[in-house]
């Protein structure tokens, strides 16, 4: 048995230090002291001061929890990690995890529905990334695919638009088969697979590709023409027509723009 022999305040407001047969032993909350009736001369077992310690651990645990949470919805993993971080113990941790899970302030099927929801509506991520960041903040592979699987190709169409949107400037500096590589990438870059990509492709409303089409092979023509004006006529050509075949632009086009029906090539001497 050990008997309470002091209970001093510490700085920080609704904390005491527990002193037992004259030395310090442990610190408790406000709650803790009131739950198990901490006063001075009062005699605790062995048991009941590893009690009252676990559950000061626990409410310690509690209440680092309640304001994580109180920021932004939170994984189990997240949860455990940022618990990790204060040293809480691993046992406490869980306990009060599944506490907080079973009152439904934790639901890892809930935080990705919510977390796929918000992308839909403002973000640019397609599946691929979206699966990638639930991983990151420990969602079960299962429930990630579940969630996703819900989600009709066409859901994802404005978020490939978002995704894209930056890119309408750069319609008229390339090709319309070039256009449409680049979008296809771009789309592949914020996580959406080949097949949905092209599928979502088809459904934008583009500007007037042919109008398009003849600036693009205009201003790359011209670039082209100011790389190898120096070289031979034959050389030349040779080199314009596999720039601008590389560069997504038919045998016709690239010999409309050679016989001078696009631009000028006497005034490209200019350049």
């Amino acid at each position: 048995m050990a008997i309470i022999t002091k209970i001093s305040a510490q700085k920080r407001a609704g904390r005491y230090n527990i002193f037992l047969d004259g030395e310090y032993a442990f610190a408790a909350s406000e709650r803790t002291v009131a739950e198990y009736v901490l006063l001075k001369g009062k005699e605790l077992t062995d048991a009941q001061i590893a009690e009252i310690k676990q559950f000061e651990t626990n409410s310690k645990a509690s209440e680092l929890i309640a304001n994580y949470l109180s920021y932004q919805p939170r994984t189990v993993y997240e949860v455990l990690q940022y618990l990790k971080t204060h040293e809480v113990d691993e046992t406490a941790a869980q306990d009060v995890v599944a506490r907080f899970t079973e009152l439904g302030y934790l639901n890892d099927r809930q935080y990705t529905v919510s977390f796929i929801k918000n992308d839909l509506a403002i973000g640019q991520d397609g599946p691929r990334i979206i699966n990638q960041k639930l991983l990151k903040k420990g969602v079960a592979s299962t429930i990630i695919e579940d969630e996703l699987d819900k989600i009709a190709d066409e859901d994802w169409f404005e978020v490939a638009q978002r995704a894209v949107k930056s890119m309408g400037k750069q319609l008229r500096r390339f090709s319309a088969r070039e256009f449409r590589q680049k979008l296809t990438n771009k789309l592949l870059a914020h996580g959406f697979n080949g097949n949905l990509a092209d599928d979502l492709i088809d459904r934008m409303d583009l500007p007037d590709q042919e109008e398009a089409q003849q600036e693009a092979l205009r201003i790359q023509g011209i670039k082209a023409y100011k790389r190898f004006k120096r070289l031979d006529a034959q050389e030349r050509n040779f080199k314009i027509k596999r720039y601008l075949y590389s560069h997504g632009f038919s045998s016709s086009e690239i010999s409309a723009f050679l016989s001078g029906e696009i631009v000028d090539l006497d005034e490209l001497e200019e350049y």
